[in-house]
């Protein structure tokens, strides 16, 4: 049957006998009375098109074209026109029922009637089509064959005859072969949704596909070629994890899953067939996360999130795999997950999955509550306790009662976490399920990945997270105890950093994570009476590292806690358990992070009669623990006050021992002395530098130069630049390089004077000369004297000041900048007929410690640098030459070869160090952590104490 497009007449089609088959309606078969032209431009009898319409079909009866507008237009009187000046041609015309005498017109016959007649004539059609897709040997007949079942089966309510002959292995091989030879788009779509709709009707479309491994690698092929419709067969394949894996198919996927959805005919979308199969292949694998990594790239994170919401539950539970992996990879993404997921529809599906993809879901939903945003956190705690159709924390108690015992921790973690949305007092049945759990695994060895993974959930229970997720408990711990931050360990940039700038939180943001902590370290602390607590010791035993660093910072912060918390009786359950464990490690450990930890877990105990009692009896190994820390922590002191009351206690706190004594003699007097990291470096009066490595309780000679012809006054250091600068009385000034284990002198400064108590700066020297006044002297070579009145005996230099200690006991401070020169003592000539010389002047903590003769009553003076004044004295007979000051002690080195030790905190005299020998201590230094001592003496012997 022939299109009539433009019914216009042809000709050869005028007969006598015979209509012109334009009139003609191809429904009716009959001559047109009502013709009406549709928008494919075909014709019909209204009455008979309307029926059409009527039995529910949208598509031009011809063309099979989809109608836009089901309206019918207006009758076609041009046509209709024609028709009757033809029938008035014809008289003798005869049509194939009787005319109307009234509009001389065909009668039509019952459109149902001819409609089931169209119906069967499109079947015989779609039979033929079949064929050709089978036999057909002419690829363009078969691509047309493709389409029109196409055609058929989106407009037809195909009967079951026509489906068994599509059914048929020839019919799927021979769609396969038009995939294989055919380059026409619309072929190869309608040839896919065919063999796609067909799988979706008999497995045994699928077996017929997968039986031949080309047939499979074809899909793929196009798939990765960009027709996404294909994902849906790859989908029913059921191909196995590693056989995706090896397609390569994430970037495809990913194609597949941003691109925006268009009008849908299959009976799976695409997208959630890309969804599904995206999480199929994340897998566990290292695979899995380079294509974790590339959702993350891709921004494919928002599409995913739209799956969640998604009519079929597999797309869901696939999309919550997903974002679980990419939380895992880069937890920084799960701010935007929150911030965005719908999470009841997943709440709603819980009940509906297996058990493997309910542990999915727990763990996508325990993860997204690790926000560094502790309100939102409880929000998002708030919906998934409220959503869902059923009772969320039932359904969760249901699932923990028969997990796996590796699941329980984090199931019985989350469930805790929501009990306590409510006020933790109460009892509850969750809560009590939950902790059951919790020590169940905490404390069975025989399940040490179970126990691991209590202790974690613990310690995460604390509430503070960085931006990645990672528990921040250790760090804030860490933080309580005082720890300065430049003493933490240096953390790799990854992952697993948490730092300062991840606790920026604002002041409710801080409030609420406060009462979060308290309600928490409750609910763990009283459960039982203090149960938990035997589990957290056993951990502290164990052999692995990752239960004793969860178990050891859990039960410090619980230890922490229990001095805020209502006192019941569990502080005494909490010692008993821990304390012991808290003083060996303090005692054993190499650790700094884990002595502070321990230190902070033992303070929980030492205002207990009991706890006091037990670390007095172990205080000679804590005091050594306690001096370690003691520039670290102001919590150190304040045990230290508690465990120290007398002077006798002092004297153990700060004992000294002797390390090493070199003799130099045949150099001369030690004359000057520095540390520099592990190396000793001593200057002598015959002009010669020796180099010494620090070992113990050995000092191994280095290197040994005599770069200078006179003796070496001066050694200064500049840390920054690892410069270390030498004055002599040869009148020079020397720079040497400090990076390798020898120094090399780099510069030669002739300053024509000699060099006494040389202090530096990265821009300028200065220097006591030979007479009166204070020489500066710029690097640049310019030099100048100041203070030209003053006959100084020692300097130091502090942030652009020089503070000078002179012959007459006054003692100055001068502007380098401005050249202002102000007293912080006058000071007088003589007392009692002797001069009263500043022998040594040394300035720590905003504090200027001077020493001079005991004529005035107090050798050493403390002087406070914000308003002049003496804060202090110490009073010793010693003939003092030198000083060095630590955060703990003053040393004073004098003639007679002794060294006193006194206390900064009271002022007393702790120890006296003898040299054994009758000589002076010319020159003394710390090392860096301030307990090693290091003396020069005039006799050429370098000697050394530890604390």
């Amino acid at each position: 049957m022939e299109e009539s497009g433009n019914n216009g007449l042809e000709s050869g089609e005028m007969h006598h006998n015979t209509h012109p088959k334009d009139f003609v309606c191809p429904i009716t078969c009959n001559i047109f009375y009502d013709p009406v032209t549709i928008e494919t431009g075909q014709t019909y009898e209204r009455s008979a098109i309307q029926e059409w319409l009527d039995r529910g079909n949208s598509t031009c009866p011809i063309t099979g074209q989809k109608l836009q507008n089901t309206q019918l237009p207006k009758t076609n009187y041009v046509l209709k026109r024609l028709i009757a000046s033809w029938l008035k041609e014809n008289p003798n015309f005869v049509t194939d029922k009787a005319l109307d005498e009234a509009d001389s017109a065909a009668v039509l016959i019952s459109p149902v009637s001819v409609i089931s007649q169209a119906s069967i004539n499109r079947s015989m059609e779609v039979r033929h089509a079949i064929s050709n897709i089978v036999s057909s040997e002419v690829l363009e007949e078969a691509e047309s064959a493709v389409l029109c079942v196409e055609r058929f089966w989106l407009e037809e309510n195909v009967d079951v005859e026509i489906q068994h002959m599509l059914l048929k292995p020839p019919v799927i091989n021979g769609l396969v072969e038009i995939l294989i030879n055919s380059v026409d788009l619309q072929v190869l779509r309608a040839s896919i949704f065919l063999l796609s709709e067909l799988g979706f009707k008999d497995a045994a479309v699928i077996q017929t596909l997968t039986r031949v491994e080309s047939d499979v690698d074809c899909i793929v092929t196009l798939f990765k070629s960009g027709l996404m419709e294909a994902v849906v067969l790859m989908y029913r394949f059921g191909l196995s994890i590693q056989r995706l894996q090896e397609m390569d198919l994430a970037g495809s996927l990913l194609n597949v899953v941003k691109k925006k959805e268009d009008v849908n005919k299959m009976q799976l979308n695409p997208k959630s067939a890309a969804v599904i199969l995206l999480r199929k292949i994340l897998g566990r694998s290292k695979e899995g996360s380079l294509i974790a990594v590339a959702v993350l790239a891709e921004n494919a994170i928002e599409s995913i999130l739209v799956s969640l919401k998604a009519k079929q539950v597999e797309e869901r539970i696939a999309a919550v795999g997903i974002l679980l992996r990419c939380i895992q990879e880069d937890g920084k993404c799960r701010n935007m997950i929150a911030d965005k997921a719908d999470l009841a529809p997943i709440l709603g599906s819980f009940m509906e999955v297996s058990n493997d993809e309910q542990f999915e879901i727990i763990m996508f939903l325990s993860e997204l509550v690790k926000l560094n945003r502790r309100t939102f956190n409880e929000q998002i705690l708030q919906n998934i306790k409220d959503g869902g159709e059923c009772s969320t924390m039932h359904s969760l108690l249901v699932y923990l009662q028969t997990a796996p015992r590796d699941q329980c921790p984090v199931v019985a973690g989350f469930l805790l976490q929501l009990d306590i949305l409510v006020e933790p007092r109460k009892s509850s049945i969750y809560r009590e399920e939950a902790m059951d759990v919790l020590l169940s695994c905490l404390g069975n060895s025989d399940f040490p990945t179970a126990q691991i993974s209590a202790a974690e959930t613990i310690m995460s229970l604390q509430g503070r997270f960085s931006t990645s997720g990672r528990p921040l408990t250790r760090y804030v711990l860490l933080e309580r105890v005082g720890f300065a931050k430049g003493c933490m360990k240096p953390k790799r940039r990854d992952n697993n950093s948490s730092g300062p700038g991840d606790v920026e939180l604002s002041i409710a943001e801080e409030r609420a994570t406060d009462e979060w902590e308290r309600k928490m370290a409750f609910v763990l602390a009283s459960h039982d009476f203090g149960l938990l607590f035997e589990p957290l010791a056993k951990g502290l035993k164990s052999k692995y590292a990752a239960l004793f660093s969860a178990c050891f910072v859990s039960a410090t912060w619980l230890s922490h806690m229990l001095k805020v918390l209502p006192d019941t009786g569990i502080l005494d359950t909490a010692r008993v358990c821990l304390l012991d464990h808290f003083v060996s490690i303090f005692i054993t450990t190499t650790d700094i992070e884990e002595k502070a930890l321990a230190l902070l877990g033992m303070n929980s105990f030492v205002h207990q009669p009991e706890g006091l009692q037990y670390l007095s009896s172990n205080m000679k190994d804590i005091m050594r623990g306690l001096k370690e820390l003691r520039r670290s922590t102001a919590l150190a002191f304040e045990m230290l006050k508690v465990l120290c009351k007398g002077e006798e206690s002092s004297a153990e706190l700060w004992s000294h021992q002797e390390l090493f004594l070199v003799d130099c003699s045949r150099n001369g007097e030690v004359l000057s002395i520095a540390y520099f990291k592990d190396k000793i470096i001593s200057g002598h009066s015959d002009g010669t530098i020796k180099v010494w490595s620090v070992g113990g309780t050995n000092l191994h000679p280095l290197q040994e130069t005599q770069e200078h012809s006179k003796g070496v006054t001066s050694l200064a250091i500049i840390e920054s630049e690892e410069k270390l600068y030498s004055g002599s009385l040869d009148k020079t000034i020397k720079v040497w390089s400090l990076g390798s284990d020898v120094i090399q002198c780099i510069q030669v400064h002739d300053v024509k004077d000699q060099v006494h108590n040389l202090v530096v700066s990265k821009t300028i020297a200065c220097f006591i000369p030979h007479g009166a006044g204070i020489r500066v002297y710029s690097w640049g070579g310019e030099s100048k004297l100041l203070n030209s009145s003053k006959h100084v005996k020692r300097l130091n230099l502090v942030r652009g000041k020089l503070y000078c200690g002179c012959h007459d006991s006054s003692i100055q401070e001068v502007d380098l900048a401005t050249g202002t020169v102000s007293y912080i003592h006058i000071g007088s000539r003589k007392l009692l007929g002797k001069p009263n010389i500043v022998q040594s002047l040394q300035i720590y903590d905003e504090q200027l410690f001077s020493a001079s003769t005991t004529l005035d009553g107090a050798a050493v003076k403390i002087w406070s640098m914000s308003n002049n004044s003496v804060i202090a004295t110490l009073s010793t007979a010693m003939d003092i030459r030198t000083m060095t000051v630590s955060s703990d002690l003053t040393y004073l080195g004098g003639r007679g070869g002794v060294v006193e030790i006194w206390g900064r905190d009271k002022l007393n005299k702790i120890d006296t160090l003898q040299t054994g020998r009758i000589c002076k201590v010319a020159c003394m230094t710390l090392n860096e952590r301030e307990d090693v001592l290091v003396i020069g003496t005039s006799d050429g012997r370098i000697q050394a104490w530890g604390l």
